[in-house]
């Protein structure tokens, strides 16, 4: 998911129109957790970006996407743009060297 969320609208309240888009974000993680793994990975793991514009997008965790909405929205900003990209996620089990 690759998009810039308005914070406007004629006939929504702010606070409705915010949780809409928390939802969608968690909505779009949950079908893309449900799809089939590929051969040899061990979970889905997420790549995220948030930012004013996607030109300003930095790095944060899957974790604090709501947390980024809400500065946003407390900051009194216009719009945002969220990219969430699934990737396949690997466990590192580390075995030690034991020689």
């Amino acid at each position: 998911m690759k998009k810039t969320f308005v914070l406007s609208h004629p006939k929504i309240k702010l606070e409705r129109l915010v949780d809409s888009y928390k939802f969608e974000a968690k909505k779009y993680i949950k079908r893309e957790r449900n799809k089939q793994l590929p051969e040899g990975a061990d979970f889905w793991d997420f790549d995220c970006r948030f930012g004013q514009t996607e030109e300003v997008a930095e790095d944060i965790r899957l974790s604090a996407i709501n947390k980024c909405i809400d500065q946003i929205v407390s900051d009194k900003h216009e719009s945002f743009y969220l990219e969430i990209l699934a990737k396949p996620g690997f466990k590192n089990i580390d075995f030690g060297d034991d020689e």
